[in-house]
């Protein structure tokens, strides 16, 4: 006949401590190679974030999450402050939603100052 019989084959049998080893490295190392180059900087990043916000203060100015710049006029306590936009203009913003907090600007030096100090 045409058709040859097909046999099964036997298992083999497990192999030792080595076999464990070669089969989990490749998830340990994928782990790692995730954490080092997601978890890790992400963590890093959240917590600049926390802190940066954390030490608002009044007169900082800050952008928000929407890109309105604006100065704070007033810290609340919990998690608001009250950022004025322009003249007259004041908004409670939630703290969270701060996405840059820049130092109180300085105030231009004058040229006369300069001259004096010389």
């Amino acid at each position: 006949m045409f058709i040859s019989p097909a046999y099964a084959q036997a298992a083999e049998t497990a192999g030792g401590p080595q076999s464990i080893f070669t089969s989990l490295f490749p998830i340990v190392a994928m782990f790692l190679i995730f954490y080092f180059l997601l978890i890790r900087p992400q963590m890093n990043a959240r917590k600049k974030h926390q802190e940066m916000v954390s030490n608002v203060r009044r007169g900082d100015v800050v952008v928000t999450a929407g890109g309105i710049v604006g100065k704070v006029t007033k810290v609340l306590e919990g998690e608001e402050v009250m950022v004025e936009l322009a003249d007259n203009v004041t908004v409670k913003v939630v703290k969270s939603t701060l996405t840059d907090v820049r130092t109180k600007p300085q105030p231009p030096a004058n040229d006369e100052d300069k001259k004096d100090k010389k």
